[in-house]
């Protein structure tokens, strides 16, 4: 412990390790520089080399039976052989140039011919050596060589350097490529992070730990090697890792698992290496691997190409966890929202010690949620963060956060000089079915069908479940929606009866049966709600068990939570055919139980829809008003104090347990020219 800590003042200060490092720096610069300049200058030596190897001799070309008449006729006047071009050349005539080609210097029958007739006739002849000629063949096979070998300096240097500046030339390749983050520069702490109290208590010891090991290592008490946190996207698992950097006060490695994933054989280990070497000299700190599921994918029992690879990857991780000996203050932390597909031996004690699940927060979670970001923000007097948090039920904090800043943006847009609760409701309502599309222009007859569609949503919805009652409905398109539905919740369900999900179906399918009851057919502006009704039902029969054809019947899922159909199913076909008969029947009767619905009260429903045509959205008393008669009916109480919650919306994940996701918004209806 006392090496590793002055290894780091050593570090910290600046003084002799990192010298040689620095130096090995400046040497690849200086290197890489002179390769540079290298290549155009040996690239212009090549060509003038290459120039210089041709013959330029000017005047006409002769062929041997024309120059051995010329000299016969004694025309021609002198000769110079040029023994490295293989030429003779000179004059003849009236001073006009010639040269002849001959062929193998002074063993050709050529050649003999040429001098034998110049030395008969007395032509004045000389021999040019051109020693330069001989130096060429030469140059031009080591030319190439060293262009080609200046090339690769300049690859190699470059990628080593943009390798980090630890990286030594193509051994950037093996480098990690961590982000590290200071003590100093960790400003987030657990005050900072909201919603999640028990992941904070789980990782108050470690921070002690990292604090002060002293008092654990006296104690003989070790500290868990690896945290896994797991849960959702957006529910604080790289804040919360961050959190725990800035509390601690020590140096926080950070880096993605898909780093470690390469196509080169042998990089990923050498990466897995190299960043816990780093790790190691920089102990006690903090390393967080987001998105383990990357390397950390269960092993197979055949490997081949690119899964060998990763499974050597994944060996190394093992390894190097495995081999973190007690005390060396180096904690790892690691993030993933697949668990269920990570390997075993990843997850034992001794590597990942400690399992913290993350959730979708509560009503109080998401409450301190909003407070922790409505920090520093102006709002009105009259803003309730604990009504937005009952309205936001099934909300990650990524989703609470987005919400905040997108009511900013609204109030900055419509230059306000506070936040309101209307734009608190504005920004729930883009979160959940997207932006207003007021710019979207609908025929007569498709503005009257979704008026019906959204009405047949709330009525149904309010006469199956008066507990959590509809408080807006509306027909201004929204994303891809033509509409949308608004439930207000009282609590977060943790829980859910066959008789709520049963309900369930019945209030997606009531816009379609709505429109089938005053338009006389379907239209595609229903698929979405169909989609959602056939999932929910068929999670009814083939996870939760709620058939009573099959019974007690559960087959297994897929990572998304969706049924597992064709290759790898756990059922047999008869069994496949079962469960599609029993979702028909829940599918056709909850079908029926909405037309009875609607036309029972088939008057609220159209002064709910002309309502709608009129002034696009209803909320607040107005829409009370419109829904009382239905309130005061109840034509169809399903078990004793059945709640229908919110229908599934596209695009938004369900709270756990509960098929349907946050806060009850039925944003489906869309218009028959988008949804085909």
């Amino acid at each position: 412990m006392l090496i590793m800590r002055n290894r780091r003042q050593d570090r910290d200060r600046g003084n002799a390790p990192e010298e040689p490092e620095r130096n090995r720096s400046r040497g690849r610069r200086r290197a890489l520089l002179l390769c540079v300049l290298a290549l155009p200058l040996l690239l212009a030596f090549f060509v003038s080399v290459l120039w210089y190897s041709f013959p330029h001799n000017s005047g006409r070309q002769l062929t041997v039976g024309q120059f051995t008449a010329l000299v016969q006729q004694g025309q021609v006047q002198d000769a110079t052989v040029q023994l490295g071009n293989s030429r003779i050349a000179g004059t003849y005539g009236n001073d006009q140039h010639y040269w002849v080609a001959y062929d193998m210097v002074g063993v050709g029958a050529v050649y003999q011919t040429e001098i034998g007739a110049l030395r008969t006739a007395n032509v004045p002849t000389t021999v040019e050596q051109q020693p330069l000629k001989g130096l060429v063949l030469p140059m031009l096979g080591i030319l190439p060589a060293l262009i080609i070998i200046d090339g690769f300096a300049i690859v190699y240097l470059a990628v080593g350097m943009g390798g980090g500046g630890d990286a030594t030339g193509m051994a950037g390749f093996g480098r990690a490529r961590s982000r590290r983050v200071h003590a100093d520069d960790a400003k987030v702490t657990f005050a900072e992070v909201a919603g999640v109290d028990e992941a904070i208590e789980e990782l108050t010891e470690v921070r002690d730990y990292l604090a002060s090991p002293e008092r654990y290592v006296a104690m003989g008490a070790a500290v868990p090697k690896g945290i896994l946190l797991t849960g959702p996207p957006g529910c604080g698992k790289t804040l919360l890792a961050r959190a725990l950097a800035g509390e601690s006060g020590v140096p926080f490695f950070s880096i993605s698992g898909s780093n470690f994933v390469e196509m080169f054989v042998g990089v990923g280990a050498a990466r897995i290496r190299d960043f816990f070497a780093t790790a190691k000299l920089a102990a006690p700190c903090i390393v967080f691997i987001d998105e383990l599921d990357a390397v950390g994918r269960a092993r197979t029992a055949v490997a081949v190409g690119a899964q060998d690879e990763r499974e050597s990857t994944l060996n190394q991780l093992l390894v190097e966890m495995d081999g973190f000996e007690s005390g060396s203050g180096v904690v790892v932390l690691a993030a993933t929202n697949r668990p269920d597909i990570l390997d075993s031996a990843l997850l034992r004690p001794g590597r990942f010690d400690r399992r913290v699940s993350l959730d979708r927060p509560d009503i109080r979670g998401r409450e301190g949620i909003l407070a922790v970001h409505a920090r520093g923000k102006p709002f009105e007097a009259d803003v309730d963060l604990g009504l937005v948090a009952r309205r936001t039920a099934g909300f990650s904090g990524a989703d609470l956060a987005n919400v905040i800043n997108e009511s900013a943006l609204l109030a900055a847009r419509r230059n306000r000089s506070s936040i309101g609760p209307r734009e608190l409701s504005e920004a729930i309502e883009r979160q959940v079915a997207g932006p207003e599309r007021r710019s979207r222009i609908l025929t007569g007859e498709d503005r009257y069908r979704i008026a019906y569609h959204e009405a047949g949503h709330a009525v149904a919805s309010t006469a199956l479940s008066a507990a959590n009652p509809v408080t807006k409905v509306s027909i201004i398109a929204r994303g891809h929606g033509g509409g949308f539905t608004w439930w207000s919740t009282d609590g977060d369900q943790v829980t859910v009866t066959r008789s709520q999900l049963l309900n369930r179906v019945v209030a997606l399918l009531s816009g379609r049966s709505a429109e089938m009851m005053v338009m006389g057919e379907a239209s595609s502006g229903a698929a979405s709600d169909l989609e959602g009704a056939v999932s929910l039902a068929r999670r009814m029969v083939a996870v939760l068990g709620m058939s009573e054809r099959l019974g007690p019947f559960s087959v297994a899922v897929s990572a998304n939570g969706s049924v597992v159909d064709g290759i790898g199913a756990s059922y047999s076909e008869r069994m496949a055919s079962e469960m599609d008969a029993e979702v028909q029947d829940i599918l056709s009767e909850a079908h029926l139980r909405a037309t009875s619905v609607l036309q029972t009260h088939r008057t609220s429903l159209d002064s709910l829809a002309h309502a709608l045509m009129e002034s696009e959205s209803l909320e607040g008393e107005p829409l009370a008003e419109l829904l009382r008669p239905v309130r005061e009916t109840h034509p169809e109480p399903v078990g004793a104090g059945a709640r229908l919650a919110a229908p599934p919306t596209n695009g938004k994940t369900p709270p756990p347990g509960l098929d349907s996701p946050p806060p009850g918004l039925d944003s489906t209806a869309k218009a028959p020219a988008e949804t085909a």
